[in-house]
């Protein structure tokens, strides 16, 4: 078993850059994987990555038609 880093509210909305108000309501709304360590939560690296990873958009690409035209 890997031991795995937990995160705090903090660390998290410093690395998805937000306020600390966004990975407390991802919480809140049971949207992230998170630990109650007594009164405080914190989030598993891992989970964070796969929340990013879950949420990425990939980019579409465009066929060119041929025409130089736009639609």
């Amino acid at each position: 078993m890997t031991v795995d880093r937990l995160l705090t509210v903090q660390q998290v909305a410093e690395r998805l850059g937000t306020g600390v108000r966004f990975p407390r309501r991802l919480v809140e709304e049971r949207r992230i994987t998170f630990v109650k360590v007594g009164r405080h939560v914190r989030i598993p690296e891992w989970a964070l990555e796969a929340y990013v990873s879950e949420h990425t958009v990939q980019p579409i690409t465009l066929r060119p038609n041929g025409l130089g035209t736009a639609a």
